[in-house]
């Protein structure tokens, strides 16, 4: 991996648990990790439950739009996760690839899609931890 990782997030409609995900990596690990997110399918718009469960938490993806999956964004990612989008995922060799089960938040209200952004954060957490872990502080 680079100085700085790379993360693809990918999803059928790059409408909700990819984004939620690119947005916790975003908010948590701030500069540390470039992120991207993209669907085999993408959607019209960000699901709006999904915009209001991250809301809730303080971090907005109302301005988010769905985004096409590309063999370049594959190829300029250091780790690329799937979450249900199944073989429709290009393979690049020298890639990292993992496969998050996660329940589709699609047509679901908020309650349902609360749980599924809580599941995101913490498996967020387990990747920075791995990818991207905070540098110790410089002792005088």
């Amino acid at each position: 991996m680079a100085n700085k990782p790379s993360v693809l997030f990918v999803c059928v409609h790059n409408a909700g648990r990819s984004q939620m995900a690119a947005a916790w990596l975003t908010h948590l690990a701030g500069d540390r990790v470039e992120v991207r997110s993209a669907g085999s399918n993408p959607g019209t718009a960000v699901n709006p439950a999904a915009v209001e469960a991250m809301a809730e938490v303080g971090i907005d993806i109302s301005a988010e739009t769905p985004k096409v999956l590309t063999i370049d964004a594959v190829r300029e990612s250091d780790v690329c996760i799937t979450m249900g989008c199944g073989d429709t995922c290009p393979v690049s060799p020298g890639k990292r690839y993992l496969d998050w089960k996660l329940e589709d938040p699609a047509g679901q209200g908020v309650e349902a899609v609360r749980p599924i952004r809580d599941e995101i954060k913490t498996l967020i957490e387990g990747l920075i931890a791995e990818i991207a872990p905070a540098k110790p502080e410089a002792t005088a």
